[in-house]
């Protein structure tokens, strides 16, 4: 069965800058990537990169709040894979343009994705890597 809902909702381009301190600093050998089927239908996806705080270009979140406040994120563009990848459950089996996408993600945090979400529903999951195996 599958439930969606009518709530509109505001999602944001992939933060690769900060993702990948958070990884450096927390230890993490791995992250799961939700949500892939959202992207499906845009004719471009973004990643943060860099970061402009008062004119210097920067690749780290800055630790002052009022640093975070005035830095604007700066963009890599990807094209969009314009069809579903919704139900996959087989990283083979998503468009090139996605995978690529994902590569390029694992390139930049220098970390694996683990898995990857291809829908709401639970079972439509894309298990890179068994996260209970030691």
């Amino acid at each position: 069965m599958e439930l969606f809902t009518a709530r509109k909702r505001r999602c944001g381009w992939f933060d690769g800058v900060l993702v990948r301190q958070t990884i450096k600093i927390a230890g993490i050998s791995g992250i799961a990537l939700t949500k892939l089927d959202v992207l499906d239908q845009l004719d471009e996806i973004k990643i943060c990169i860099q970061y402009e705080l008062n004119g210097k270009v920067i690749d780290y979140l800055p630790a002052a709040s009022e640093d975070q406040f005035n830095i604007k994120p700066i963009y890599k563009t990807f094209p969009g894979w314009k069809t579903s990848t919704r139900g996959i459950r087989n990283i083979e089996e998503l468009p090139k343009k996605a995978k690529a996408y994902i590569h390029t993600l694992e390139d930049f945090i220098e970390a694996k994705i683990s898995s990857i979400s291809t829908s709401p529903e639970r079972d439509d999951t894309i298990l890179i890597e068994d996260p209970f195996k030691i």
